[in-house]
């Protein structure tokens, strides 16, 4: 019972780990020989930081990143449009966002792999061919097969993988070219320690602070930018001294597209990240979607190894492809308000878009909660993660099913048991229960909501839709 995983970036190897954790060895394939070098991700969630400190490492990740204050829109001279604050301690028992340098990212979560007996990894190898049950790769070109329980590709945007499947694209009709600037500088840099995105539709561009002395800047331009020039976009920020650094750390041109896999699954042949859907980044989701993806996989795939019924699959793209299109559809509009057109009505936008973000409520929209849309498998939300005695809720609840509950009743403790669910009883939670309107909660190994004991009830009102599927 090993699952073959293909690329070993920062999905592929939280895969493997959250499947470790569950009991399921696996094998990675990557055809670096190290860390990929250069930076590309630099943003996260606080409820994907859950999924990192399901893989183990959430104290090595809070060592490397550091919180962001939000969003700020400015206008061509810099002014600002609107702000969309982000709490240093969100629901999630995390910074709502947090910034990082994703070769750090990948570090730690490679440190994780190394440590774990149920995890190969097997880098400077070639992928040529994926199959239900083996993947065939090629190593000093001498070819291997490796047999595989499962197989999941997470080997990116021109990924084998998906060919393997015989997936195509849906396109969401955009496509823009960007350069993108990372830069080391002990110059002072006006900051505010969130990201700014500059509206400004003939010079569009996105500035954030990574990390001590890390800074990216984004700019829309289909030519290429040389040193002098990035000078000279930067200035609005920072104008370093003669003798002062200032490092390009990197410096490439991207095009960033919408688009997403019209199957994700070929028997057990997975996609996962950016060899499912490809995201524009104007709302720091990209690396967050293909984590999402490795959790919501994970644990039902580890099931069904273990005997669950088959059909249990199925809701992995149920789940995850209509939240992906979601997240897709608002990255594509912000991307299109904040920076879209150089015609006449662009200044009409910019001022409608000034005047709808200042709207009450309309800063919430964006913080909101990014849950598993509800379905047989769940209520559409997700248990929120407090310190109870001094320990964050998922230390106690551990790597399978738990219940929160304010009074167990028989109903409640056969399910549990049912389950191998620990029970949680926590005064931290109580509110939550009563503003959700239920005596108890069953969460998934994910910490999506599964099913609910609602107020005064004594039974979980959905299990006759998800226990056929999670049984073994």
């Amino acid at each position: 019972m090993t699952v073959v995983i293909v690329g070993a970036g920062p999905v592929g190897v939280t895969a493997a780990l959250l499947l470790a954790r569950q009991g399921v060895p696996s094998v990675l394939l990557e055809r670096h020989e190290d860390v990929y070098p250069l930076p590309r991700a630099v943003a996260i969630d606080d409820e994907v930081r859950r999924v990192l400190q399901a893989a183990g490492v959430a104290e090595a990740f809070a060592a490397i990143s550091r919180p962001s204050r939000g969003l700020r829109l400015l206008d061509a001279r810099h002014r600002v449009i609107a702000e969309f604050a982000r709490s240093p301690q969100g629901a999630h028992g995390f910074p709502q966002t947090s910034m990082f340098d994703q070769p750090e990212l990948e570090r730690v979560l490679r440190d994780e792999l190394a440590r774990q007996p149920l995890c190969e990894l097997r880098s400077g190898v070639e992928v040529v061919a994926v199959q239900e049950d083996s993947v065939t790769y090629l190593r000093d070109g001498v070819a291997q097969t490796i047999p595989a329980s499962a197989v999941l590709g997470c080997d990116g945007a021109n990924s084998l993988t998906r060919h393997a499947i015989g997936a195509s694209w849906h396109d969401f009709g955009f496509a823009e070219e960007w350069t993108v600037a990372d830069v080391r500088t002990d110059a002072a840099v006006r900051c505010w320690e969130g990201v700014d995105q500059v509206c400004d539709p003939r010079r569009p561009a996105t500035f954030m602070r990574i990390g001590e002395d890390r800074y990216r800047w984004e700019f829309r331009r289909s030519a290429d930018i040389d040193d002098a020039t990035l000078r000279t976009l930067v200035a609005p920020w920072v104008r370093p001294a003669p003798d002062e650094k200032f490092e390009v750390v990197r410096k490439a041109r991207y095009t960033f597209r919408a688009r997403v896999a019209n199957r994700w699954r070929r028997g057990r042949i997975f996609l996962l990240g950016d060899a499912a859907h490809q995201t524009p980044p104007f709302v720091g989701q990209g690396l967050c979607a293909g984590l999402r993806d490795a959790a919501n996989l994970t644990w039902k795939l580890a099931l069904v190894l273990r005997g669950a019924d088959e059909r249990l699959l199925d809701t992995y793209e149920a789940e995850r492809s209509p939240h992906v299109r979601r997240v897709i559809r608002i990255a594509v509009a912000a991307g299109w308000a904040m920076t879209g057109g150089q015609d006449r009505a662009a200044a009409v936008r910019h001022l409608a878009t000034a005047a709808v973000c200042r709207m009450p409520g309309v800063p919430g929209l964006v913080n909101r909660e990014r849950g598993v849309p509800r379905g047989p498998l769940s209520r559409g939300t997700t248990c929120p993660q407090p310190q109870v005695g001094g320990r964050p809720l998922d230390d106690l609840l551990g790597t399978n099913f738990a219940v929160v509950a304010r009074e167990l009743t028989p109903g409640v403790r056969a399910i549990a048991s049912a389950l191998n669910a620990p029970v949680v009883q926590a005064a931290e939670l109580d509110d939550w229960l009563r503003r959700e309107r239920v005596d108890a909660v069953l969460i998934r190994p994910d910490r999506t909501v599964m099913d609910v004991v609602p107020a005064g009830a004594s039974e979980f009102a959905g299990v006759a839709g998800w226990a056929r599927l999670v049984s073994a």
